[in-house]
């Protein structure tokens, strides 16, 4: 649906990179960054699928998706719906679940306790799913939903009279990425749960391992089935290999289980399964930039020099964001926000600001810079990078408009989401049908229903965001804009000044 972001390599010259850094300022007050935090968690709540629990906060919502996998006589309810629409993809929600665990692992303990409860309530929504996915044996479920019939139509979820076609994926047909990702999700998401929920973090290690040999014995793209591929096309194909997904599952494992099975894995498929192709993109379909910064840790604070070709892409990554170099190729917006074309901006904005802050973490604790060419760079500089994306997003912009709505006095009005933009099934019971909703798609009036915490696809190359709901490219949330960029609030939540 929506690609990553690559960025090339480059060296860059010599001086302090404090002085590097002159992407545009702002003026405004300091950003409160736990009301942002609480806001991003609470933003899945209106994207849940299944029965609505009593404490839902998202109140304008109401049950759906009942029936989803009946006519696999299998319960496939609940999970998040990705984005505005009222499907479930497999693929970008485990990699939405891997990243809220790994925003929960590297940076929980800088949360508010209520808040790190939201945080791991949000992530057993889509877990308690996900296993539902791997439940049989030789068999993933990887969507629910036709997409084709449900964007042709604008209505609620609660509504939905469209299709719920299930797509499964049995062996020996591959689905490895899907199967990979699933894999990396349930492995963070144990460790997220280790300590609250001891017997639960079981459940999802074993689910995990069986998950990564059901991607590794049958290695192929889910997009290349043939009865997978017209429902996932254009997508959420495997545009950039499923091998990532392999190296992304295994490093998960590696790093939960401390088996050295995989840790040999990750060492000896690194070559064969593309491990240095496209190191500088990280979203839903490339794994490798965020592969690169986890197998780093193990690098940086456990000695395994065996696996440095990993640590030295991710430090070839980071040296691609050092903003104002000669020979930076990274593209900035006028006002200092990462840009890359394609649409829906904003998902390569918050992956790459998590990437920073847990890359400058592990160098931190081992008192550890980054070396670009002649010029050492500190933790505290990818700090100070990441806080100007998170802030631009927050309003520090040109626009002077918070990019999540519900945080701010501006924010986007018209956001592409069914759900928000018809009336509340509580305020109007009656059904809305498939095209009876058009109006309300069409319609200049702001959402009836606020999408509290969600982030939109974000501005153009020009700093420019025109609040269009039809614009699905720049209004609409996802899941996976919003899962990394809670890792990221959190940060500043215990450092909003840092140096």
């Amino acid at each position: 649906m929506k690609k990553t972001v690559s960025f090339p390599h480059f060296l860059v010259s010599v001086f302090t990179l404090v002085a590097l850094f002159e992407l545009p300022s702002f003026a405004s007050s300091s950003h409160d960054y736990q009301e942002a935090l609480s806001k991003a968690i609470l933003f899945f709540e209106g994207q849940r699928s299944g029965v609505l629990p009593q404490d839902q906060r998202q109140s304008w919502r109401a049950n759906s998706g009942l029936s989803d996998g009946w006519t696999y006589n299998t319960d496939l309810t609940g999970g998040y719906y990705d984005a505005g629409d009222n499907v479930k993809f497999g693929f970008p929600m485990a990699f939405t679940t891997t990243m809220l665990a790994w925003s929960v692992i590297e940076f929980g303990d800088s949360m508010p306790p209520n808040e790190l409860r939201n945080a791991l309530v949000a992530i057993r929504w889509a877990t308690d799913y996900l296993l539902k996915t791997v439940s049989q044996p030789n068999r993933i479920f990887v969507q629910v939903g036709d997409p084709i019939i449900d964007h042709n139509c604008w209505e609620r979820p609660e509504d939905m009279d469209t299709a719920r076609t299930v797509y499964a994926v049995d062996s020996p047909n591959p689905a490895s990425e899907v199967a990979g990702e699933t894999a990396a999700a349930l492995a963070a998401s144990s460790v997220a749960f280790r300590s609250s929920d001891p017997g639960y973090s079981d459940t999802l290690l074993r689910n995990a391992k069986k998950a990564f040999e059901l991607a590794d014995t049958h290695r192929g793209a889910y997009s290349d089935n043939s009865n997978i591929k017209d429902g996932v096309c254009p997508f959420y194909c495997d545009f950039d290999g499923y091998q990532d997904e392999l190296l992304w599952g295994a490093a998960w494992l590696s790093r939960v289980t401390q088996d050295s099975g995989y840790l040999d894995y990750i060492q000896n498929n690194g070559k064969t399964l593309g491990a240095d192709d496209n190191i500088n993109e990280f979203g839903w379909d490339n794994k490798h930039a965020g592969l690169n910064v986890l197998v780093s840790k193990q690098v940086l604070e456990g000695n395994m020099y065996n696996l440095e070709s990993y640590k030295a892409s991710a430090d070839s990554f980071m040296c691609t964001l050092i903003p104002d170099s000669t020979s930076s190729h990274i593209e900035y917006t006028p006002g200092g926000l990462i840009y890359k074309p394609g649409g829906s901006n904003l998902q390569h904005v918050t992956s790459i600001t998590f990437l920073l802050l847990v890359y400058a973490n592990y160098l931190s604790r081992t008192s550890q810079s980054l070396n670009c060419g002649n010029i050492n760079v500190s933790p505290a500089t990818l700090h100070q990078i990441a806080k100007k994306q998170v802030d631009y997003i927050l309003g520090d912009n040109p626009m002077g408009l918070s990019y999540m709505v519900g945080y701010g006095d501006h924010f986007p009005q018209r956001i592409h989401h069914r759900g928000s933009s018809l009336p509340s099934i509580k305020d109007h019971p009656q059904v809305i049908a498939c095209k009876e909703g058009s109006v309300y798609f069409n319609s200049s009036g702001p959402n009836p229903n606020v999408l509290v915490g969600a982030l939109v696809g974000g501005p153009g190359e020009d700093d420019f965001y025109g609040d269009d709901r039809a614009d699905f490219k720049k209004s609409e949330p996802t899941t996976y804009i919003n899962a990394p960029f809670v890792g990221a609030l959190a940060f500043f939540v215990a450092n909003p000044n840092p140096n």
